[in-house]
């Protein structure tokens, strides 16, 4: 067992992990933030997405030890300061971009991730960035418009299902 140290949501966490312990096991039940789901355990749905370091991750296929010292951000870190749902959250909720919710924790990280990187993404831009992600259940494109949404862009163009 080695002593890890992390900064999540921005509070400082320390705890005893094995070498083998994966970020999304420390996250979920070593810290209690279940909001980090687990779909596949190969790094293939991304349920799992957290940021580390401001850099989108699967969490379920990196060690923690790895990380130890780096800055996490987890869905639960995702909301306003007041406890209001963020400008993505909110257009996942007002564009429907969640139908059972399971793969939503990890589309929002990673959208949060792309509008970091890109501002203003095209949907092309948006689906390409988000083809790490699996959803069974809305066919993406509510998914795509909520993230356009986000990023301030009309989405009255944008198909739904």
């Amino acid at each position: 067992m080695t002593k890890v140290t992390l900064t999540v949501n921005g509070k400082t966490v320390s705890g005893e992990a094995e070498g083998r312990t994966l970020l999304s096991s420390f996250l979920r039940e070593g810290l209690g933030l279940t909001g980090t789901h687990i779909g596949c355990d190969t790094s293939q749905c991304g349920a799992c997405v957290v940021h580390v370091d401001g850099r989108a991750v699967k969490s379920c296929t990196t060690f923690v030890q790895d990380v130890s010292g780096a800055e996490v951000r987890t869905i639960e870190g995702m909301a306003n300061s007041d406890g209001s749902l963020s400008v993505l959250q909110q257009a996942f909720q007002d564009h429907h971009g969640l139908q059972c919710g399971f793969c939503t924790p990890g589309m929002v990280m990673s959208s949060a991730a792309l509008l970091a990187e890109n501002p203003s993404p095209t949907e092309a831009e948006v689906r390409h960035y988000l083809e790490g992600n699996i959803c069974r259940c809305t066919g993406y494109h509510n998914i795509v418009k909520a993230v356009l949404a986000a990023s301030g862009q009309d989405v009255s163009s944008v198909a739904a299902e």
